[in-house]
């Protein structure tokens, strides 16, 4: 399975969730990646994301971002974005990938939907990912509409620290809801 997290411009938002979900899926067969919306070609990590990388030490040194590609999104087994637009214009590039792209913080509700449910299926994370994202076409029209996670690009760290707050939570989130027993370790809301 291959996740491909999706931002504009795939130096703040993005290189965060790539590098956190890599972290946290460590010694899985699952590939993370990232691209930009509008990225610019090997540009280096937001000097905001890496310092707030650095705290948890992540080492975001080797990082280079990329422009999203019809092939890229094409390819991928499940694509995570941050903001509505991001979502139109993925699927403008990749008409196919409508089916596996959605707001990280829809997919992190989808997910404790169908863990609350009984609805998350498989022995591996990658079945267990799989089976959530088989049940959303049934369960997305009746979700509530998810927040977006703002950009905080040009602006103070304070909007950084939030984006990768809400960015973990998102993340946190879904990966808890792939455990066998969710309510053993409470609500990650």
């Amino acid at each position: 399975m291959h996740i491909l997290f999706v931002c504009t411009g795939n130096i703040c938002r993005s290189p965060m969730a790539e590098l956190l979900m890599s972290r946290y899926l460590e010694g899985t067969s699952i590939q993370v990646s990232s691209a930009g919306t509008h990225g610019l070609s090997r540009h280096a990590i937001d000097p905001s994301s890496a310092r707030l990388m650095d705290s948890v030490g992540i080492d975001s040194s080797g990082f280079h971002s990329r422009r999203l590609t019809r092939a890229m999104a094409s390819s991928a087994d499940l694509i995570l974005c941050f903001e509505r637009a991001q979502r139109q214009r993925i699927v403008s590039i990749a008409p196919v990938a409508v089916r596996y792209t959605f707001l990280l913080n829809e997919f992190a509700d989808v997910c404790v939907h169908c863990a609350g449910h009984g609805l998350v299926r498989g022995l591996t994370i990658e079945e267990r990912l799989q089976s959530v994202m088989d049940a959303a076409p049934l369960i997305r029209a009746s979700m509530p509409v998810s927040q977006d996670i703002a950009d905080p690009h040009h602006q103070d760290f304070a909007h950084f620290e939030v984006a990768a707050d809400d960015t973990n939570r998102a993340l946190r989130r879904i990966l808890t809801s792939m455990r066998k027993h969710p309510e053993m370790f409470g609500d990650v809301r």
